[in-house]
């Protein structure tokens, strides 16, 4: 990988001392970098080159702190604390590892992943705080208002460290797939309370390419170990920035964290109802932000660095797991998408079973969450229950009649009974077809099947 960490002119925060600090940090790292790619064994380098580094960062530290002690920043306690915790937590644990291992390549990516992650956090949230850049709290808020303040500041933070022009999809995304993802939990909770809260951030995987990656001058459009560990130490930063605006989140630390893959993501999600769902567009990808946290709703909206973990073989297995899925619904090896829309949660398991061999297929339990999953992600075919509450088929097909992006997908009614005069009501909607959901599975299948035949020929 040809690394070189891009310094930008918008990291500078407007303190000369600090500025000069960051971009130092920003060398050594980079000084790093050169030295994972060079074939030749430059352990000693690499011993040398981290000692600088944390020699540098630890009076960075001691430096930001003074200043902040003279211009009276409110934010000092909470600033030293997180670099006490990179000081006396993140760094010694990776040392450890890089000795443990005679800093084999993959711990060195380990490294330089996290380091880079956190700075390029720590620059771009933590230190432009000091500066009065920075949302105010909110406060006593209703629900309503909770995901307006939420959204605000998302979209403040994006900008702020990625300079995107975001803009708000949906606040009440419904798991949906959307591209390739990368899907990080993250489980906080206050010492000795039972209680928690869980964060979900789904991201595209271009969105990490295009923001953190492109920080770190990554030449490739693929994810590889070193941009995950990067991508979770920003991602880390990023939420607790979020949590920090609203006074009821104070005190709550990172207990766990994990990388999911899309089928974990959607059981965490349908067994958990999101008490904030917020799906934003990036201008270079898609990004979700999803918080599960049930207390909210009775305490109102309104954390410490957990200790590093080397989670370097779960990356790597992850990673090696995730390609082989993106593979696979893709080029050569790419099956028809289909879209089954079914309030009946036995229904959809039970066709989604039959026609998971040869199609990818995609789960909606209402016509609302259909017509979301449609806009992130066009599918081949529809099959549409029509017997739904609230929004039934026809009136989904409707809907999707009504766009012009979506006028000529294909949709199969699914019906539990035969039904002529409802059968012709929805004609002027140009249904491609009607299955009796009572029918023998193989003659489901066998229609399906004959459906894509004939679109081929």
């Amino acid at each position: 990988m040809d690394s070189q960490f891009v310094w930008q002119e918008d990291f500078n925060i407007g303190v000369p001392a600090i500025d000069r600090d960051h971009q130092q940090l920003f060398k050594i790292i980079n000084k790093l970098f050169a030295l994972r790619q060079e074939e030749k064994n430059n352990q000693w380098a690499c011993q040398e080159s981290i000692k600088f580094f944390r020699a540098h960062a630890i009076n960075h530290f001691g430096a930001e702190e003074a200043y902040m002690r003279s211009i009276h920043y409110d934010g000092l306690e909470e600033h030293a604390r997180v670099h006490a915790g990179f000081r006396e937590n993140t760094l010694p644990v990776l040392e450890e590892e890089l000795e443990r291992s005679d800093y084999s390549n993959e711990a060195v990516d380990h490294f330089l992943g996290v380091c880079a992650g956190w700075l390029i956090a720590h620059t771009l949230t933590e230190d432009l705080s000091i500066t009065g850049k920075k949302v105010r709290r909110w406060e006593n808020l209703l629900p309503d208002q909770e995901l307006k303040a939420m959204k605000k500041v998302i979209l403040r933070l994006v900008f702020d460290m990625f300079h995107l022009e975001s803009h708000l999809i949906s606040d009440a995304y419904g798991g949906e797939k959307f591209g390739k993802g990368v899907y990080y939990h993250l489980v906080y909770g206050l010492p000795g309370d039972e209680k928690k809260q869980e964060v979900i951030l789904v991201f595209e995987d271009r969105v990490l390419i295009n923001t953190v990656g492109k920080i770190m001058g990554i030449q490739t459009n693929k994810l590889d170990d070193m941009l995950i560990h990067a991508a979770r130490y920003t991602a880390r930063q990023f939420v607790k920035r979020v949590m920090e605006h609203f006074p009821s989140m104070d005190g709550y630390e990172l207990q766990e964290e994990n990388l999911l893959f899309y089928e974990q993501f959607h059981k965490l999600f349908q067994r958990n109802q999101p008490q904030a769902s917020l799906l934003f567009d990036t201008g270079e990808g898609y990004f979700a932000y999803c918080v599960i946290a049930p207390h909210l709703l009775e305490d109102g909206i309104g954390a410490a660095q957990q200790e590093v973990t080397a989670i370097t073989a779960e990356v790597k297995e992850y990673l090696s797991a995730k390609r082989k899925q993106d593979e696979e619904t893709s080029g050569a090896h790419h099956k028809p998408k289909i879209l089954l829309v079914d309030d009946s949660a036995t229904i959809r398991q039970g066709m989604k079973r039959m026609l998971d061999q040869d199609y990818q297929v995609s789960l909606a339990e209402s016509g609302v969450a259909a017509i979301r999953s449609i806009t992130l992600d066009q599918p081949d075919l529809v099959l549409l229950d029509y017997e739904m509450p609230v929004c039934d088929g026809r009136q989904t097909l409707e809907m999707l009649r009504s766009e012009e992006a979506f006028a000529n997908i294909p949709v199969i009614f699914l019906t539990g009974r035969r039904d002529p005069d409802s059968m012709i009501k929805v004609m002027p909607l140009r249904p491609a077809g009607y299955l009796l959901k009572s029918s023998k599975p193989d003659a489901i299948k066998k229609e399906i099947d004959a459906f894509f035949e004939k679109k081929k020929g």
